[in-house]
């Protein structure tokens, strides 16, 4: 008996060993590319990882990071920075769900140190631009999908700067309904965050501890989501009792083992989502992990701002889990979050115990693009060429960038207009996948080994130039070529083709070669004909010479006609381009100014004077310090020109000019409210301080003047000295830029007022100031700079404002920002008359104004809408909502999941565009 037992036991123990290795060996499935890699390895998590030897392009070299130690992390693999892209292709099982991870560790493995910014994108459908903003830390993206198709693509493209790169591609399948949305054929699920709440260190749990290789990062990191604003009271608890998470996404049970509480009865956080404003899919996991009394009770509303309507919701875990240690997965399938999300969870009146929470994920949905019209006609052209070079690009033939033989139309479903294999090595007959490219115009397969007959092209009525010379086709030049309404060009030369040239071909207006085919002849017809096609030919070398001789005439023309310069000592009056601006005489502006009496400002330029004309206008002219500014006339009138040229409502309007006495004067009109840095910190502040949503109008206003010197100039300008003393107000304090002229025109370094660096401490670009190469984004973190003294009403540069060893507020603010501290920089002036979400996107955009490098840092447009969209939200519009509509890709509701409440109305089914707020069974 005793033996018996014995086995039993024994035979016991295998089984659990078994089952054991069963539960950590990897899902058949994974997927680990190391990049650049050379061979294959098993790293210490157990996961197997093998070179990314398929991909044909690119360069591999080796990187080294501190304190990076991990074998995937040692090589890159790096591609041309030019118009193309470049794919990695993955086997999936259709009707699969899987999580796609790539990641970025530059290590400087150019040596360059530009940072790249570049497109990674699922087939056709964008996925995510990749920005580097530090060498040495690694960049995630990762995207959960259905798999419709045997294979996926994932594709690197339009670098911004640098070159695209890539560290590791990751293929991890899930299982059963983890994941399931009712919009997955229409969107993929772009991960934002995934976080383990009570996390015991900063390292993150994963694979084996998570069977499916999610990675759910520590609450104790700080990083681009981090959590900030924790409630006091907040206390991390753990268990090491099992938790039943045999449901739903299956979070990994050490996840849920550890969790916070709120003892004050909330918890509060605040967090950035990689992708917001828009919509996603949002899930909390909770198991009861304390053990509570029979009378005590755990019962608590999640409370999001400006969403009052989904606050209504109790979560009890017990309840809904149905005991202690068990998962509980209430959540959101469809709901409109900011890029800044504020949340908290609070206890209901009649609840004993404060709210606990163990991880969250949160993901954005991606429209899945239908690619282009002719995707499935081009992989099938491609399958049969897969040793050659060219058919191994991969991804769509259009989307998001063509192949590089390949030419698509501008669509929003792109079709191929251009087909271009000249000397690709392409052999046997033509492939038939040509003839169903309906809007295809152009054809070049000339130069290949390809036999056979050609086939009928009727089905590509748009075909204007068909080139298959230097092959070996053989049988009859088809017939039906003749009744292709727009062919212009063919040219079939040195093949085998024999029979004769139909008439229906000979008389029609084409260019035709049909030169080197023994066996072709034209037909007892074609004689005259033929004739025809000679004078055609010789016609169009007549139209090109005419055309280049016309060209060289025009350009003498307007060579002889173009305006001269000015003589030396012509007064500035005669120059032609100013005559739109009006010249005033000094005497003028003494009159209008009483002698120069009211000085109303003055700067590094010169001085500001206060003056009023005869017609009663109201006038600011400026003297200009020649010395600092000027060496000529020439230049003097060059710049009137510019001025002259300049309109804009949120510009200083330029009025005129003087230039007499030694004198360089500019007339501009009077700004009744003085500059916005008075307004700020000056004694206008402390008379009538202007409120949050006036300073977002007013940054509005002035970041549209600036925008227009970039982009509505051409050559475009930029200004080189924005700052708050530069921004004025006019009587209905609306604000205009001003000083603009004093800039620099942004195409070859050219200036038309000086070459040195110019600006003002505080404000100055610190790349522009190290290496004199000024761009548009020198005044983008001059523009970052105002975006902050309008948060603080603090000036840029103080030596007591900011605290021992910090003088400037780029420091100061950016450590407050980075630690969740927004309060400590808000203007005490503003009091509680503001949105937080308002305020913390204008931080964070102003964070990214003044990121070190000027590839970091977003265009004056990007800021614009930031800055809209903020002022939506002082106005009571949600930001997101408001994108949403005008985008007409979701609805501006969403779908409330609550797990086991069960509450869906009527059972009906929603979509992403239509459903409404619902809350709704798991």
């Amino acid at each position: 008996m005793e033996t018996d037992l014995f086995f039993f036991l024994l035979l016991l123990f295998f089984v659990l060993v078994l089952s054991f290795d069963l539960t950590t060996a990897q899902i058949p499935g994974f997927i680990s590319f190391d990049c650049g890699g050379q061979s294959n390895f098993t790293d210490n998590l157990g996961l197997d990882w093998t070179p990314d030897s398929q991909i044909i392009y690119g360069i591999t070299t080796n990187i080294s990071v501190t304190n990076e130690t991990r074998q995937q992390y040692q090589t890159v693999r790096y591609f041309p920075a030019d118009n193309r892209k470049y794919c990695y292709t993955l086997d999936v099982k259709s009707r699969t769900r899987y999580l796609i991870r790539a990641t970025f560790l530059y290590g400087n493995f150019d040596n360059n140190n530009v940072y790249p910014k570049f497109d990674i994108s699922m087939g056709p459908t964008r996925w995510a631009t990749i920005v580097i903003s530090d060498a040495n830390v690694i960049e995630s993206q990762e995207l959960i999908f259905l798999a419709s198709e045997p294979t996926v693509s994932v594709c690197l493209s339009n670098a911004t700067t640098g070159q695209p790169f890539i560290s590791t591609l990751e293929l991890r399948p899930f299982n059963g309904s983890i994941y399931l949305t009712p919009f997955e054929n229409q969107f993929f699920l772009g991960v934002s965050a995934r976080i383990n709440f009570g996390a015991e260190n900063e390292d993150p749990i994963r694979y084996p501890d998570d069977p499916f290789d999610r990675i759910w990062e520590s609450d104790l990191v700080k990083k681009a989501n981090y959590l900030v604003d924790v409630a006091a009271g907040t206390d991390r608890i753990s268990t090491n009792l099992p938790i039943d998470t045999r449901k739903d996404e299956q979070p990994p049970e050490k996840v849920m083992q550890t969790a916070v509480v709120g003892r004050n009865g909330t918890l509060t956080y605040r967090m950035n989502l990689d992708g917001f404003p828009g919509y996603g899919w949002a899930y909390t996991y909770f198991a009861e992990i304390e053990d509570l009394d029979p009378t005590e009770t755990r019962k608590f509303r999640l409370v999001l701002p400006g969403a009052p309507e989904l606050t209504k919701a109790v979560v009890n875990i017990q309840e809904n889990a149905q005991g202690t240690h068990r998962l509980y997965e209430p959540g959101f399938e469809n709901i409109s979050l900011p890029f800044v999300l504020s949340f908290k969870f609070g206890k209901t009146y009649d609840s004993t115990q404060g709210p606990l929470v163990n991880a969250i994920e949160i993901s954005r949905y991606l429209k899945i693009s239908d690619g282009s019209f002719d995707g499935a006609v081009a992989a099938s052209l491609v399958s049969g060429y897969m040793s050659l070079d060219w058919a191994q690009e991969g991804g769509d033939p259009c989307l998001p960038v063509a192949w590089s033989w390949v030419e698509c139309s501008s669509d929003s479903e792109p079709k191929i207009i251009s087909v271009k294999l000249s000397g690709k090595n392409l052999t046997g007959s033509i492939p038939s996948e040509l003839t169903k490219l309906t809007s295809l115009e152009q054809l070049w397969l000339d130069g290949n080994a390809l036999t056979g007959p050609i086939p009928d092209f009727t089905g590509c009525p748009n075909l204007k130039i068909i080139h298959l010379e230097n092959n070996q086709l053989s049988g009859d030049l088809p017939s039906s070529l003749a009744d292709l309404p727009n062919l212009s060009q063919l040219y079939v030369q040195n093949n085998l083709l024999t029979g004769e040239v139909s008439s229906g071909l000979l008389n029609k207006n084409i260019v035709l070669n049909y030169t080197g085919n023994a066996g072709l002849n034209k037909g007892s017809n074609g004689g005259r004909r033929n004739r025809n096609i000679i004078i055609g030919v010789v016609i169009g070398a007549s139209a090109l010479f005419l055309g280049f001789l016309t060209s060289c005439l025009l350009l003498r023309k307007r060579k002889k006609y173009s305006k001269t310069e000015p003589k030396r000592g012509m007064p500035v009056t005669t120059n032609a381009a100013t005559e739109a601006a009006q010249s005033f005489t000094l005497s003028e502006l003494r009159n209008a100014t009483k002698n120069f009496e009211n000085k109303v400002g003055s700067g590094g330029y010169g001085t500001v004077y206060y003056g009023k004309l005869n017609d009663g206008r109201e006038i600011a002219v400026k003297i200009l310090e020649n010395n600092n500014v000027y060496q000529g006339k020439k230049e003097f009138a060059n710049e009137v020109s510019l001025l002259s040229r300049i309109h804009h409502r949120n510009l200083v309007q330029f009025l005129g000019f003087c230039q007499e006495e030694g004198k360089d004067i500019l007339v501009y009109e009077f700004m009744h409210n003085g500059t916005l840095k008075e307004h700020l910190y000056g004694p206008l502040a402390r008379e009538r301080g202007i409120k949050w949503l006036k300073r977002l109008e007013i940054a509005e206003e002035s970041a549209k003047g600036i925008e227009y010197l970039h982009t509505g100039c051409v050559p475009s300008i930029i200004h080189r000295d924005l700052k708050t003393s530069n921004i004025l107000l006019d009587k209905n304090m609306r604000a205009k830029v001003s000083d603009f002229g004093l800039s620099k025109l942004a195409i070859d370094g050219t200036s038309h007022v000086s070459s040195i660096v110019r600006g003002t401490v505080g404000y100055l670009d610190p790349e522009y100031y190290i290496s004199n190469r000024l761009t548009d984004k020198t005044d983008i973190y001059s523009f970052g700079v105002i975006l902050l003294e309008l948060i603080s009403g603090q000036e840029a540069i103080s030596n007591v404002n900011f605290g021992i060893n910090c003088r400037n507020i780029v420091q100061w603010a950016k450590m407050h920002i980075e630690n969740g501290d927004i309060q400590g920089i808000i203007d005490p002036a503003l009091g509680n008359e503001y949105d937080i979400q308002s305020m913390w996107k204008i931080a964070e955009k102003a964070l990214m104004c003044v990121q070190p490098h000027g590839n970091m840092r977003p265009s004056m447009s990007e800021v614009i809408k930031e800055i809209q969209d903020a002022i939506l939200i002082e106005k009571g519009v949600e930001t997101a909502a408001a994108r949403e509509r005008s985008s007409g890709e979701v609805s501006r509701h969403s779908i409330l999941n609550m797990g086991s409440l069960d509450l869906m109305a009527n059972g009906q089914d929603l979509s992403i565009d239509e459903s409404f707020t619902r809350p709704g069974a798991r």
